[in-house]
């Protein structure tokens, strides 16, 4: 299959799939998608859903997220992984958005990645996702996919990134990465040979 066959093939069924693409992380505003997608790191989107929802009720603003404090954040988060360490992150991030960013998320990367625990990853999510800036977040899904689909050679997320950015158009990145993590999840699953997959609507055998 030539290239652009390939890259045809792979968006037309991911739209058949997937036409419509919410995201998947439950929040009430920009504050709060941010700290959802801080806890989503080493986590799943449904463990992060269980335990926001408390969370976001008492602090839906950085301020609010302050007053908390780290010791209440930690308890409310504690089942997730690294509790501690995004406790102190949520409590730190939280102050240097009310001083330096009059309590706003901030709409560029740079900006984003100054704040603690908040690396590329998560602030490609944040500009593809609230600002609609194109962006391509790559997670162990996308990360999988793009080896198996022959688009990556897999050697490290940041070559995948820029892989993925390369082969697919610009105005289809930010519903793309959402897309082919749904289709991680649902069909095309990691198993021991990462190789092959299993998946029942197969695209890496048509590829």
């Amino acid at each position: 299959m030539k290239k652009s066959e390939k890259r045809s093939f792979i968006i037309q069924t991911l739209e058949n799939l997937y036409p419509k693409v919410d995201i998947p992380l439950d929040h009430i505003n920009d504050f709060t998608f941010l700290i959802a997608v801080m806890l989503s790191a080493q986590s799943t989107d449904k463990k992060v859903n269980e335990i926001t929802p408390d969370l976001f009720s008492l602090a839906p603003t950085p301020a609010k997220m302050v007053d908390l404090g780290i010791s209440r954040i930690k308890k409310h988060i504690r089942q997730i992984g690294l509790a501690p360490t995004k406790a102190k992150n949520i409590f730190k991030t939280s102050e240097i958005l009310i001083e330096k960013f009059n309590s706003k998320v901030p709409d560029n990367f740079e900006d984003l990645e100054s704040l603690p625990g908040v690396g590329h990853k998560t602030s490609s999510v944040i500009m593809s996702q609230i600002f609609k800036v194109p962006a391509f977040p790559v997670d162990t899904h996308i990360y999988r996919l793009a080896k198996r689909w022959g688009i990556s050679s897999g050697k490290n997320v940041k070559k995948t990134e820029e892989d993925l950015k390369k082969f697919f158009e610009k105005n289809l990145w930010n519903k793309l990465h959402l897309q082919i993590i749904f289709y991680g999840r649902e069909y095309c699953k990691a198993n021991k040979n990462k190789s092959n997959c299993e998946c029942k609507i197969c695209i890496c055998s048509r590829i």
